[in-house]
Parts: structure tokens; sequence; C-alpha cells
């Protein structure tokens, strides 16, 4: 055999070695049994976007069904909005909670997992049709079963999490007001966006109807083309542009020496999915958003009683089993396939994310999959040790 051939065919069968170690090393781990609530109310389209990377954190992590042992599925085993095949027949049926087995699923279950209630619209659902801000709701908001199982896992030290947008629109106003004062946080009605570009032509940029609706408040043109973060508060709107407002456009999410260390995730991450801001009354702030403003910038969130810091992360401080996440975080476009490799982050970082700091991939892997598997696993632990 020729040499060259010879180096060719080495190569290969190290490239083929390696991915079948670590799926052995991946299939080989100890199973971690845990029951996990999921709940996904926003899914229009199959890809399960709003929950896929959380399966994918438990998946790699080797958690699994507690009864049947088997892998968690983002297509199965949620409840919410689910869209049926063939999509094109806009067919879907919706799994609620039902309030007579609300007791038996808080015993009966680990944990819960709210990674989205905000629904599916009409515009969402029927693509295509000219985008408005907001348009017929076919589902969706957190609603009173939701809230009650909440209260139930809680009741019972169990573990409790809970994103983004949950105490907004369309949640009702009755429905918002228990899950604050059960969580004890206070929403302040303002949500965000990074944009990459703030104006409305390019297709990475920001909504068509945000221009109409800033003429409304300010009587000036939206003359915004630069990157920025755009705060919606009902009929409110504010503009931070960098370079005007924002010394950097993207948000950052910080997180103290102590936390960083006990949640194995690092001090500092950019984040560009959406947010909301909240009080965190008496909970305990593990991680912050942090708006790099300018003095117009701060001058222009003081003017509407809001601050350039803000909760990410908060933790219920007594029992610590209740967390509340302040940004869209289990939204992220994650290569499901690499799910059953261990190790895989590491030796295929280069397909994964940059050393850029900007990069926004980088928040799934350095953060939010080290922090939910630091969650689950410290919790799994703690429950069957005792």
């Amino acid at each position: 055999m020729k040499k060259p051939l010879l180096i060719t065919l080495i190569i290969l069968a190290v490239l083929l070695l390696i991915p079948a170690v670590s799926f052995i090393r991946w299939a080989f781990q100890e199973k971690k049994p845990i029951d996990v609530v999921i709940l996904d109310k926003t899914v229009p389209t199959l890809d399960r976007m709003g929950h896929r990377s959380f399966i994918y954190v438990m998946t790699n992590g080797r958690f699994v069904k507690g009864e049947k042992g088997g892998s968690y599925s983002a297509a199965k085993d949620y409840y919410g909005f689910v869209p049926l095949r063939p999509v094109r027949e806009k067919q879907f049926k919706k799994t609620d909670f039902r309030l007579t087995e609300l007791i038996e699923l808080a015993e009966n279950n680990d944990a819960l997992y709210y990674a989205d209630t905000y629904g599916v619209f009409f515009n969402d659902w029927y693509q295509g049709i000219k985008k408005a801000r907001r348009s017929r709701k076919l589902y969706g908001g957190l609603n009173n079963n939701d809230y009650l199982l909440m209260s139930e896992m809680k009741k019972r030290d169990k573990l409790v999490l809970v994103e983004y947008n949950t105490f907004d629109y369309p949640t009702a106003g009755l429905e918002r007001f228990k899950t604050e004062e059960l969580l004890g946080i206070s929403s302040t009605g303002w949500m965000g966006q990074y944009y990459s570009r703030l104006d409305t032509i390019s297709s990475d940029g920001a909504p068509g109807w945000m221009p109409a609706l800033y003429r409304k408040q300010y009587r000036e043109p939206w003359t915004f083309t630069k990157s920025g973060v755009v705060l919606l508060k009902e009929n409110s709107i504010i503009v931070l542009e960098e370079g005007s407002h924002l010394a950097s456009a993207l948000p950052l999410i910080v997180t103290s020496e102590t936390y960083a260390g006990q949640f194995n995730v690092p001090q500092e991450v950019a984040f560009t999915n959406s947010f909301d801001i909240i009080d965190a009354g008496q909970n305990s702030v593990v991680s912050e958003f942090v708006l790099k403003t300018t003095p117009a910038g701060d001058s222009l969130l003081a003017d509407n009683s809001l601050k350039a810091v803000f909760p990410a992360v908060t933790l219920e401080p007594l029992v610590q089993r209740t967390f509340y996440f302040s940004g869209d975080f289990a939204n992220n476009d994650v290569p499901c396939w690499t799910a059953r490799f261990k190790n895989f982050q590491k030796g295929g970082k280069a397909l994964l994310y940059s050393d850029n700091e900007n990069d926004p991939r980088r928040f799934f892997w350095l953060f939010y999959k080290p922090l939910i598997t630091k969650i689950f696993t410290d919790y799994q632990a703690g429950a069957t040790g005792k």
C-alpha cells in the first residue's frame, strides 16, 4: 500500500473513531432519573425552538424520564401548542393541564419548566400574511391551571424554573398578579430586544410596525439604522441606538464571582434574545442584565423610571429551588445531533461558537447549558439522597 493512501486511511479512521468513542462515553454515563413537566405554548413550527435547547441539555447530561428511563423528546414530552403534520394543512392541538390532574402531576414529578407561555398568534401560524405588532391569539398566556400547578410544585419544594414573559401579555391580569405574588417578583411591564440593525428594511432589522408607534409617541421620524435595543411597554417605546444611547449595543448578562463559580458560568456573556425587566423583590439575584448606556441613554431610561442594570436570573432565597429567567433563555438554535456525544463542546468547539465575546452562540454553550446542568444535577442528587 502506498504511503499517502495509508496516511489518508489512518486519518479517516481517527476521524471516525473520535465521535464513536464520544458516543460510547455518553451512552455509558450513569443515567439521572428526573421527571420534568415542560410547558411551551409558543411552538409555531416543527423545530420547537422554544424548548429544544432545554431537551438538548437534558439529553446530553443523561437526565432521563424517571419510570421509563428514556431520553426526553422535544416533539413529545411537553405541554402546550402542538403543530401537526403535514404542516401545510395548518392543523394543531393543545395539550393543557387539567384541573383534575394537577395534584397527581405535582406529586409524581420532580421539576417544572415553563419555557414559554406567550402563545401562537394568527400571523405566526399563517406565514406570509402581513405582519402587525399583534394579531388574533390562537392560543397562549399563563392560565389559572398553570398557576395552580406551579403553586402545588412549590408547596412540595420541587424544582421550579420559569422564563421570560410569564407575567405579561397575553397573560390575564389576575393570573399575572397571583404569579407575581407566588414568585415574589414584580413585573415592570417593560420588555426588550436587541437588533443588529434598527432599520426596518434589513431581514434582521426592527419590525415594520415600530416606526409608526415611535412617531405616535415622539412626533419624530424613525431615523435609526445602527444596532441597538428596543424597549416596549403597552403603547410606549424606547429606542437605544449604539453610538447615541449605547456605547455597545449588545446586552450583557453579568454574574458575580461567587455565583459564577457556583453555577459554572462566565462572569460576562452577551445575550441577543428577548428579555423583560422585573423587580426581584426579596429574591436573590444570581445574574443581571447590563445595558452599556451613555449619559444620553441613562437619561432616556430615567425618564421612564428604568435603569441600565436589572435582574436576569433570580433565585428564591430560602428553599432555593425556584428560579426565574428574565430572558428567552431556552430559545437557541443548537445542533441536536451532537446531544449524544460526551464533551463534544470541547473537541468540536470551532463548529459551535467562536472566541469573539460578541458571538451570540456563546450564551447557550457557556451560560445556559452549564446553568441548567448544574441546577438539575444538584437537585437530582439531593432528591435521590433523601
